[in-house]
This record gives C-alpha cells, structure tokens and sequence, in this order.
C-alpha cells in the first residue's frame, strides 16, 4: 500500500512537525507513513483523510497483487 500523505502535505506548505500535531501523533510517525515503513491504522487513515478533506481511497492507494 503507497500514500499520497508527503504529496498532500507538500501542497499545503505543511512541516511533518505540524501535520503531527494537526493529527495527534508524532513526527516520526509522519517519517514512517510518508516512508512507507508504516501503514496507518483505519482510525488513523479516518483521521487523515478528515484533515485533509478527501478520502480514504484518494490518500492510500492499494495495489492488487497479480
């Protein structure tokens, strides 16, 4: 599963320190989401999908294994 979370929060002139605060959690796991080296929980991926006013779908894409 890819994000669009670094791509979102680069559009909105936004630190990785400020998204975390803006969702209640920490920088590093703004590092990891945006890495790739964690995915979000479905109440995280609720959170910030509400944050950034879109969906779930448009921020975490899955890829179907062949």
């Amino acid at each position: 599963m890819t994000n669009r979370i670094g791509e979102l929060r680069r559009e909105r002139h936004l630190s990785q320190a400020e998204l975390a605060e803006g969702l209640e959690v920490t920088r590093q796991t703004i590092i990891s989401l945006e890495s790739g080296r964690y995915n979000a929980s479905l109440l995280l991926a609720h959170r910030i999908a509400r944050y950034f006013g879109l969906t779930i779908e448009d921020i975490f894409l899955f890829e179907e294994e062949p």
